[in-house]
């Protein structure tokens, strides 16, 4: 019996002259810390909620293709609402490049 085949459309790299872009150094990281009491501080200037958004918009506005990374460090008895609200407008101003702190214990 005849074997069937059935083509498959693949995406195969193709071959540049341009060589790759220059690596630049990424910016250093920004610490984001939510205390017990829902303070928020941003590389610790203490920061309202209502002007995280903003503040978090201007710095992907610097560089949106070389941005800095959020480190966010939340104290064990903080409410989770707060990180909720911290995350969604990290996502909103278009961060990418978030990470958590975690306690060596």
């Amino acid at each position: 019996a005849p074997a069937l085949s059935y083509p498959i459309d693949i995406n195969l790299p193709q071959r540049t002259l341009n060589p790759p872009p220059q690596t630049v150094e990424p910016p250093p990281p920004i610490s984001l810390r939510i205390d017990q009491g829902g303070v928020v501080y941003w590389d610790n200037a203490p920061t309202p909620l209502g002007q995280l958004q903003q503040v978090m918009r201007q710095t992907v506005e610097r560089d949106p293709t070389n941005q800095p990374r959020l480190e966010i460090d939340v104290n064990d008895d903080a409410q989770y609402e707060t990180l909720a609200k911290v995350l969604a407008y990290a996502k909103n101003a278009g961060m990418d490049k978030i990470g958590f702190v975690q306690d060596a214990e």
